[in-house]
């Protein structure tokens, strides 16, 4: 006898056990940060850029999966397409045919980049990194890949050899041949391509660590640098892309770049089914797959499956119905310019930087007395506590959830998603001054958490 599966009875009657049962089966680190910092809520739904509690309670998302849910969450067009698809039936990944919707979804994405070709489809953007560093060595036959410092490609072993984080790094070692360089160094470029065993710059046009953006032309040149020694340029768009900055794709910001590679993931999914794309030029994805011998090496058990490219093609749908980078350029400069204008009224605020919907929120050291020292109270312990500090209230004061943009920086990055709008950014700001308020009045709330703060790091230590 066999008793028909409920997921919705399951989660009635388990679902209250999340946080013990990812200790003990999972992450055990994850819960007790969460606990520590008071962020373990418990979400029971979301809608667009909202979570929901049991009590019904809004919480406005300004992290969004750290990108992962560009069109908010639970999309009504994603949402029906991906109902669509798995009501067809579709006779999908019997890896002996080519089925229509990975053609179609290739097509789409290929309109928007039309100085490429090609598309391979993966899992991830981590592996869409994978794919085009493995492309980038084959069709060069170079070993070494550069990437910048602090940058962040993903973590699986080819793309951890392009990140420029130790503390991702560690422990792992022997990587790939890689070489780092600082983010708009065009000299430093220029020495390691003299070397003649580089195949490919990886870069993200704006790094999500920090949120620092190349220098206006650094781009271009480093294109040109790179074909004058036939090295590849590599734009990772897995975060910045989809319309992110304000454009399809960062890169597209600066005139003239045309990347042999882009790397694409996050948003293309509607927050449903992992999705990673690697878009190249023909005569790169030709020479990798150069012979019917050749068809499968370099291949991906789940890509190209029909729920995830029925997702990519509603995202982009939508995306264009919708006017969503449109929106994003909107937004975002509402957002930037509004967040600017506090700079000049609290000490603690040293930058507003980014573009569209990607904004780095950075503090520095206060010049008063009393501040400075409570700043330096915190520095002692761990630099990026005071960013912590902020991110907090937020979250248990008003009810938005953002988040450090890495570790050991004083810097909150805000990735909403790009269907944000004047009155999410209204709450924000009101808020965000609120907490600004609070944090340079000397009161006891936000500075009695960093003490809390302050034991926690130096018990970690």
């Amino acid at each position: 006898m066999t008793t028909e599966f409920d997921l919705g009875a399951l989660l009635a009657e388990r679902g209250a056990e999340r946080y013990e049962l990812h200790s003990r089966y999972l992450n055990p680190q994850l819960p007790r940060m969460l606990h520590t910092i008071g962020f373990d809520k418990v979400y029971e739904r979301a809608e667009g850029a909202h979570f929901f509690d049991a009590e019904g309670n809004d919480y406005l998302d300004m992290l969004a999966g750290f990108g992962v849910m560009g069109l908010g969450r639970h999309h009504p067009v994603v949402r029906k397409a991906l109902h669509d698809v798995l009501d067809l039936d579709l006779a999908d990944l019997t890896r002996f045919d080519c089925q229509p919707l990975p053609g179609l979804l290739a097509e789409r994405l290929l309109a928007h980049t039309p100085h490429l070709d090609r598309v391979f489809f993966g899992n991830s953007g981590t592996e869409a990194v994978e794919t085009a560093l493995k492309f980038a060595r084959y069709a060069t036959g170079r070993p070494r890949v550069l990437y910048c410092e602090h940058a962040f490609h993903g973590l699986t072993t080819g793309s951890l050899s392009v990140n420029g984080e130790t503390g991702f790094r560690d422990g792992f070692a022997p990587l790939l041949p890689d070489t780092a360089v600082p983010l708009g160094d065009l000299d430093a470029l220029a020495r390691e391509l003299k070397k003649g065993d580089v195949a490919a710059l990886i870069v993200e046009p704006i790094q999500g660590k920090g949120v620092h953006e190349a220098p206006p032309g650094y781009l271009r040149a480093a294109q040109e640098l790179l074909h004058k020694h036939k090295a590849l340029l590599i734009a990772d768009e897995v975060q910045t892309g989809l319309g992110r900055t304000g454009d399809f794709y960062a890169y597209q910001h600066e005139d003239g770049v045309e990347p042999d590679l882009v790397c694409v993931a996050k948003a293309l999914s509607g927050g449903y089914v992992p999705v990673g794309a690697t878009l190249g030029k023909d005569w790169i994805f030709k020479k990798v797959y150069s012979s019917m011998d050749r068809v499968l090496v370099h291949s991906a058990s789940f890509g190209s499956n029909a729920q995830a490219m029925a997702c990519g093609l509603a995202v982009l749908s939508v995306m264009e119905r919708e006017q969503i980078v449109a929106n994003v350029r909107t937004t975002g400069e509402l957002l930037k310019s509004r967040l600017t204008e506090l700079i000049d009224k609290y000490e603690l605020l040293a930058d507003v930087r980014g573009r569209g919907l990607m904004i780095g929120i950075e503090f520095g050291r206060p010049s008063s007395l009393k501040l400075r020292s409570r700043w330096a109270m915190l520095q002692a312990a761990r630099k990026g506590l005071f960013a912590q500090m902020v991110v907090v209230p937020l979250l248990q004061r008003h009810r938005i959830l953002t988040q450090v943009s890495g570790d050991h920086l004083e810097v909150i990055k805000l990735i909403p998603p790009l269907v944000l709008d004047e009155a999410d950014v209204d709450r924000f700001v009101d808020a965000f001054t609120a907490v600004m308020d609070d944090a340079h009045s000397g009161g006891g709330l936000m500075w009695d958490f960093g003490k809390t703060l302050i034991k926690q790091a130096v018990a970690n230590r």
